[in-house]
């Protein structure tokens, strides 16, 4: 990644819907203005990327939970892409490395092989710290 000005850096830390699919259409919207993206997904941000688990994720934060099955239904109705696809569709068309927490990887006892193949490797959060140093923008959805 070469020119900071076009880089943008996530922090997932919440593991509902509600917090994915914003990172998700962000990274999407970056992509398509030819930005590099570096996601740092941890904590229970980390859990919905376990192999097995994109596609089950229902839940929404306590904040929305009356509104969540509503907005699943009508996502479903309107035939909106999982905030998995669409992130995996981002990665396809543009620059985007998601990076899974060292600390919490060790934490809960997971290695590369236990998150699904979107997740690009595991990296300590000073690693991390300097990809969003270098960043134009730095968000943090938890």
């Amino acid at each position: 990644m070469s020119d900071e000005s076009r880089r943008l850096a996530i922090v997932i830390f919440g593991g509902t819907v509600d917090k994915l699919y914003p990172a998700a259409i962000m990274t999407s919207g970056a992509v398509m203005n030819d930005m590099d993206v570096d996601i740092f997904i941890t904590f229970w941000g980390m859990m919905p990327f376990r192999k097995g688990a994109p596609y089950t994720v229902q839940n929404v934060s306590k904040d929305y939970e009356e509104m969540g099955a509503e907005m699943l239904r009508i996502m479903q109705e309107k035939k909106v892409p999982s905030w998995y696809d669409t992130l995996l569709q981002a990665k396809e068309i543009g620059n985007v490395r998601v990076h899974a927490c060292a600390m919490t990887a060790d934490l809960f006892e997971m290695g590369q092989d236990d998150f699904e193949p979107i997740v690009d490797d595991i990296i300590g959060v000073g690693e991390f710290i300097d990809m969003a140093a270098n960043a134009a923008t730095t968000l943090y959805l938890g």
